[in-house]
């Protein structure tokens, strides 16, 4: 008897392939100033800013070779970037939501503009944690020796605890 249902990475594409073709509505959300409660953790909101964990930082970006490089890069500097809000082992099936944002750069890598390119239905909350998560992990490296244009997408998968994997770290 044959199973109807696609391997698990033809399902991942065909969901990405989904969220970027039926729900591509682009919504450009303005960068927040960034602040001291920035880098408070999302799972301790009732924190006062003076005893929140600051973020440690981050080393100076690679230069990457290529978009493939540099999306792995920025992926795994996401995570470094938000501790206690990500996550790298197995994802989770159902997923809480999945946002992906487009996410535009600068020639030496600063975040220029963020584009929603995917709402999930559920969890819409997780589409301003994808952003401030982003925000807290730039710059990501010059790209001035990349073509144009200078911007990729992330696809940010959500577990039930609001903690997030890049789609490219799953790979």
């Amino acid at each position: 008897m044959r199973s109807t249902e696609a391997p698990r990475p033809l399902r991942w594409w065909a969901l990405i392939a989904t969220a970027l073709g039926l729900g591509a509505c682009t919504l450009t959300k303005p960068l927040p100033d960034s602040t001291a409660s920035s880098a408070q953790p999302a799972t301790s909101p009732s924190l006062e800013p003076s005893t929140a964990r600051a973020v440690a930082a981050l080393p100076k970006p690679a230069q990457a070779g290529d978009w493939t490089s540099y999306r792995i890069q920025a992926a795994t500097r996401l995570v470094a970037a938000n501790p206690s809000m990500s996550y790298m082992g197995d994802v989770p099936e159902p997923l809480l939501a999945i946002p992906v944002l487009e996410i535009e750069l600068n020639r030496d890598g600063s975040v220029r503009r963020i584009n929603v390119q995917r709402v999930p239905h559920q969890a819409k909350d997780t589409v301003q944690l994808a952003i401030d998560a982003v925000n807290r992990a730039a710059p990501f490296g010059d790209v001035s020796h990349l073509p144009r244009p200078w911007k990729f997408s992330e696809v940010f998968l959500f577990n039930d605890d609001r903690h997030f994997k890049p789609r490219t770290l799953d790979q």
